[in-house]
């Protein structure tokens, strides 16, 4: 089939399932290919390296790698081609579909389909204007592809049948009209089928590779631009074939069954579509956006603003770490630019840990360097501590939605639009968790305490969670700790003496008396202290919660510590902004040992 010259015989005569037949093929060379590069890579360079050191050795490992190098470029392009054919038999599968039913109308109208495309239509007995009968003659018509401008069946507008009389009246055949709909309906498949052929044609033609091609690493990196075409052509067949608003349990399912030839193509072609699908087990999400990531890093790169450079170089942060060894092995569960960025880390793999923790950051996060370089730190610290406690143990850090960047402009609304995504994601966790009896714990820090209380009153509080930690919090929008779907007894606080944000007035005592004035008089306009910006302290007694130890952190005035202890509870050390204690507590309460926590008294 030859772009441009696509005839109505050829379109209904395709066989569709030769296309994917002929994309199993390609996908089975790229199989092997993939096997064969291991098998190279493995067996004979490692061995070669571990056991020669001679300059022949040395020349034989750089004809190896060479060798790698085409079985690598092999896999990745004949895999392509499997895709674009999978593609184009999806695309083509529409057309060739209203060309038959078009050709099934015609059929049953008693009209002829000739081989250019036009249709007869036989002559029909009608009524003139004056009630006289008169027969309409046949005749034929030329398909369009686009909307006719005219009613089919009528002569110049000359012989327009204004008068009964009128010696050029041409009496309107009824077929005529029925005639030209399936002319124009096949006019219009075939148009669109020569337009996906020729896209189609174009893709592949730029996978082909020039005989004898030196396969160099400048030349794997073109493999980056193909997989972009692709996309762009047969992407919309893989997003096309997502199941829609369905829910993490029903993703997972999906994922479940499809063949591993299916997923590969998600993974190589799609992976945007697919990193940030609750319900997608994590090892899946974590290639998927490993190979999203420099997408998404090259199209910010394209972009002016500060918002775009401070983002960008989060990015490529986040990119040097994942190539780097970590402990645990990090897992990157979700990426994107939107908002003030969106960057969702797993320190373990919550798959396969039982107990798997989810920290939602707060006051002033945002995809920066200090996301990469602290929060995820957090994140880190508190996996390597419950796997001290119970080995398995995976602790996330889940950026999925937009926190106030400042104690101005904290409303709830920032904590109402995130609980529902981050109740999806811990629905998510649910459904790919392989444990028997997964332990699940949800943590919010700063107003991502706020965004976790408000996850927790939703219908059906926060999927999966048993226990809840919140640290330096400015309330949580519930009174009680029982109000939060876990118990009170499962309900955990971490408040530093020297914290500012738990020591934040309510609304009303700033209105009344100012900022500085209602920390100064707060007891006279909350007789038990126990109030704070979003509702009840969660260290207070009326709350109810289990209060453990954290240090006091410096004082933000006489010590001049600013905020520093509203950021330490997660960094275990002795020194300058580190806090043991509090790690320890939240290690013990996420590997699943709450009992062994140090506990303080309310405040």
């Amino acid at each position: 089939m030859t772009a441009g010259t696509l005839t109505w015989q050829q379109l209904r005569d395709l066989k569709l399932s030769e296309f994917e037949q002929a994309g199993d093929a390609w996908h089975q060379v790229s199989g092997r290919s993939d096997s064969d590069r291991t098998r190279v890579d493995r067996a004979m360079s490692a061995k070669l390296r571990e056991t020669q050191e001679s300059e022949s050795a040395t020349a034989a490992v750089g004809r190896l790698q060479r060798l790698s190098r085409n079985f690598r470029y092999l896999h990745s392009e004949c895999g392509l081609v499997r895709t674009t054919l999978n593609g184009l038999a999806g695309d083509l599968a529409e057309p060739q579909t209203q060309l038959k039913q078009a050709l099934a109308d015609a059929a049953a109208l008693n009209l002829t389909v000739h081989a250019d495309g036009s249709v007869s239509y036989p002559a029909a007995e009608v009524e003139d204007l004056a009630g006289a009968k008169k027969e309409a003659p046949g005749g034929t018509v030329q398909g369009s592809a686009r909307l006719p401008l005219e009613p089919p069946g009528f002569g110049p507008k000359s012989q327009s049948p204004l008068y009964p009389g009128y010696s050029g009246f041409k009496p309107l055949n009824p077929n005529a009209a029925k005639a030209q709909d399936v002319a124009d309906r096949v006019a219009r498949a075939v148009r669109s089928a020569s337009e996906i052929d020729a896209r189609y044609a174009k893709t592949l033609n730029g996978l082909k590779a020039e005989k004898g091609l030196d396969v160099t690493e400048a030349t794997l990196k073109d493999v980056a631009g193909d997989t972009a075409d692709v996309r762009s052509t047969a992407g919309k067949h893989l997003y096309e074939a997502m199941p829609k608003d369905k829910n993490p349990a029903e993703y997972k399912a999906w994922w479940d069954g499809l063949s591993e030839e299916q997923r590969r193509e998600y993974l190589d072609i799609a992976p945007d579509l697919i990193g940030g699908v609750d319900g997608i087990p994590a090892v899946a999400r974590d290639e998927a956006n490993r190979r999203y990531l420099p997408l998404l890093i090259d199209e910010l790169a394209q972009k002016d603003g500060d918002d775009a450079e401070t983002k960008l170089d989060a990015l490529r942060l986040i990119q040097d770490k994942l190539k780097e060894p970590s402990d645990p092995p990090m897992f990157l569960l979700g990426i994107g630019d939107e908002g003030n960025g969106r960057a969702i880390v797993a320190y373990g793999n919550p798959d396969t840990s039982k107990n798997v923790s989810a920290y939602v950051p707060g006051l002033g996060t945002k995809l920066d360097d200090e996301f990469v370089e602290d929060t995820m730190t957090r994140a880190q610290d508190t996996a390597l501590g419950a796997r001290e406690v119970d080995p398995s143990s995976a602790a996330i850090v889940w950026l999925g939605y937009d926190a106030p960047q400042n104690v101005d402009v904290m409303t709830k609304g920032d904590a109402e639009r995130g609980a529902p995504a981050y109740n999806r994601f811990m629905a998510g966790l649910s459904a790919t968790n392989e444990s028997s009896d997964p332990h699940v714990t949800a943590i919010g820090h700063s107003y991502g305490s706020l965004t976790v209380g408000t996850a927790a009153k939703q219908s059906g509080g926060i999927p999966g969670v048993d226990d809840i930690i919140l640290l330096g919090s400015p309330g949580v929008g519930v009174d009680k700790a029982q109000d939060l779907g876990v118990g009170k007894d499962h309900v955990f606080v971490g408040s530093a003496e020297n914290d500012p944000v738990t020591h934040l007035p309510t609304k009303d005592e700033v209105v009344l008396a100012g900022p500085i004035g209602s920390l100064i008089y707060g007891d006279v306009f909350d007789w038990g202290d126990d109030d704070i910006y979003f509702g009840k302290d969660p260290s207070s007694e009326a709350f109810g919660a289990r209060r453990f130890k954290v240090d006091d952190g410096p004082h933000p005035v006489l010590e001049l510590g600013g905020f520093d202890a509203h950021s330490q509870y997660f960094t275990p050390g002795s020194g300058p902004g580190t806090d043991q204690e509090s790690a320890d507590n939240i290690a013990f309460i996420v590997g699943g040992s709450p009992h062994k926590i140090s506990t303080e008294e309310y405040r």
